[in-house]
């Protein structure tokens, strides 16, 4: 069976999603050959808009732009249309609803946990498309078994089609460190805090914010490295603190420099369907302080130091037990190390090469 891709999320501002579908396509490509006995017969071709970002060459998927329209139009009225003969495998969070051979992704159920996070448009569109979707679809992924009980809770599809498959994180040590953001932000090595994330009000970085009150004698500076978009998110609340820097977008060499240097990366989400921050910065060594909420203490086990989200207290305290601890930090660091080694893309891709054959040979 012909195995198509749908390549929308292509021509679209680089955000965590896009980055998502970027890195399994890439593990499949190169798990694909040797993975799944008779795999080989499937050929893997994704379809994208005109126009589209420029593609890195795939052994063994091909890019092909077809249609004339753009966006939701294109992915709801074309793509079905030319992914009629085969699988479709839509990656970042939506598809046509009128395929019904399809395996989707969905990351998790905020749009209905935490509306508020989200504009009026975004929000009234996915509340619409994601039960749906999730429905007609031969097969729902996301990335863990808390999202898969809130995508039953709330977008009422039937468990017994989501399959769980987690996100790699060793992509961000393929990218050498880029020192010189460290330069560029005035940063001293191991005296600052790092968060990561848009201004969305569920990442709640507000709260580290009022947890540095609480810290004025460890004398550390903060960096909150992301950008918000604001189709998708409402307008944030603004966010200040002596010693705040806000760089915004970073690339991945800068941001593992951020993860390799930080004293502490702190993640006080209250909403999270996996929570792939926190990995990539156990993968470059760095000690976690993390919320306990959503499926984050399912993904950082015992690798992370833990708090309420809601407590500025609570956050000042987990960070000020991290960075008073030399010891502390080094049993953070090897264990870091091990809970992010349990995530990896070629894992990823082999589970949704299986997925593809089950519902392939299903189909035939």
């Amino acid at each position: 069976m012909q195995v198509f891709i749908n390549g929308r999320f292509a021509s679209q501002a680089v955000t965590g999603v896009q980055r998502y579908a970027e890195e399994l396509l890439r593990a499949l490509d190169r798990e694909v050959e040797t993975t799944v006995p008779g795999i080989q017969k499937h050929a893997f071709q994704m379809l994208v808009p005109r126009p589209a970002a420029t593609w890195p060459a795939f052994k063994h998927i091909t890019v092909r732009q077809v249609g004339r329209l753009q966006g939701h139009a294109w992915e709801q009225l074309e793509l079905p249309w030319y992914a009629r003969s085969g699988l479709l495998l839509s990656l970042a969070n939506t598809g046509p609803v009128l395929k019904r051979r399809q395996i989707v992704t969905i990351h998790d159920a905020s749009i209905f946990a935490v509306p508020e996070a989200y504009s009026v448009g975004f929000r009234w569109w996915y509340r619409a498309l994601l039960p749906k979707l999730g429905r007609a679809a031969s097969r729902v992924v996301t990335d863990s078994e808390f999202s898969r009980a809130e995508l039953v809770r709330y977008a009422n599809i039937p468990e017994e089609k989501i399959r769980v498959i987690p996100l790699g994180c060793e992509h961000i040590r393929s990218r050498a460190p880029e020192c010189g953001i460290l330069t560029r932000l005035g940063l001293r090595s191991h005296a600052y805090l790092l968060a990561v994330g848009s201004q969305s009000p569920h990442k709640n970085l507000g709260m580290l914010a009022q947890a540095l009150e609480h810290l004025p004698d460890l004398q550390l500076n903060c960096v909150v490295a992301g950008a918000s978009n604001p189709k998708v998110f409402e307008r944030p609340s603004p966010m200040s603190a002596p010693k705040l820097t806000m760089p915004g977008y970073v690339s991945d060499s800068e941001l593992r420099a951020l993860y390799e240097h930080a004293a502490c990366f702190v993640y006080p989400s209250l909403y999270e369907g996996f929570g792939l921050p926190p990995l990539e910065a156990m993968s470059c060594g760095c000690p976690v302080v993390v919320s306990s909420a959503a499926s984050l203490p399912s993904v950082c086990g015992d690798a992370a130091i833990y708090c309420d989200p809601r407590s500025s207290v609570s956050v000042a305290e987990a960070v000020r037990q991290v960075v008073s601890d030399r010891a502390l930090q080094d049993r953070l660091r090897v264990l870091g190390r091990q809970q992010a080694s349990k995530f990896t893309w070629p894992a990823s891709a082999r589970a949704f090469l299986a997925l593809i054959h089950e519902v392939a040979a299903a189909c035939e």
